[in-house]
């Protein structure tokens, strides 16, 4: 059975809490961006704690696909590191 990137995605939201957990944050580091973006002028604070959204947010990706990766292995029965 072949499955695309988004049904896996799916398929590990529904199945791992930690997996659900991270989108979750990513989630919410997304709309706290889409609001800081949306404001004609940002405060220092404001721009500082862009950058670090913007830092969090690619980490909880990057441990987000290292998850799907594994599970992809797991499903496949593959042993080669990525």
């Amino acid at each position: 059975m072949v499955h695309n990137h988004d049904d896996l995605r799916r398929e590990l939201a529904e199945r791992d809490p930690e997996y659900r957990k991270l989108m979750d944050e990513h989630a919410t580091y997304e709309s706290r961006l889409e609001e800081l973006q949306g404001k004609a002028f940002l405060e220092d604070a404001e721009r500082v704690e862009t950058v670090n959204l913007k830092k969090q947010k690619l980490q909880l990706k990057d441990r987000m696909e290292r998850m799907l990766r594994e599970h992809i292995d797991r499903m496949t029965g593959s042993t080669v590191r990525h």
